[in-house]
């Protein structure tokens, strides 16, 4: 996997653009991310974590993750879209108190998704664990943000 590049980089490539701070879009991708992140408790819950929910846990919880940070650019008047939009999202984490390790994890998670997605990749207990417990500790830091 590559460096993900500075965020600016993707502004001056276009792939991010400069809009007018959009609030109520931010707000109802902030609450959109609240319910999901509360499902994927209540799944846990209820069913607990095997490998054969490991992908669906993956899936959400890279969700989850990336309608935070598109509603944190949001409020700062960014929006990205088309190719390299959610690559320029995971860089935006940077500004966002994310360290180098969790970048490169969510990037991982980005290429994951992808494979699951695209390519019927399969993951492990373990695997959708770490995630897990990465996205519990992320979300609480973007929600005090």
């Amino acid at each position: 996997m590559s460096v993900i590049k500075i965020f600016e980089e993707f502004l001056k490539e276009g792939i991010v653009k400069k809009i007018s701070i959009d609030k109520n879009r931010a707000n109802n991708i902030y609450l959109e991310s609240g319910r999901k992140f509360k499902l994927l408790q209540k799944k846990i819950d209820k069913l607990g974590v095997d490998d054969e929910s490991a992908n669906d846990y993956i899936e959400d919880c890279y969700n989850i993750l990336i309608f935070l940070i598109r509603a944190k650019m949001l409020e700062e008047g960014y929006s990205s879209s088309g190719q390299g939009a959610h690559e320029a999202e995971v860089s935006y984490s940077r500004k966002l108190k994310f360290n180098e390790s969790d970048i490169e994890l969510l990037d991982k998670l980005r290429h994951f998704r992808n494979g699951i997605l695209y390519y019927g990749k399969r993951f492990d207990k373990e695997y959708a664990e770490k995630i897990i417990e990465f996205t519990k500790k992320k979300f609480k830091l973007l929600n005090k943000l």
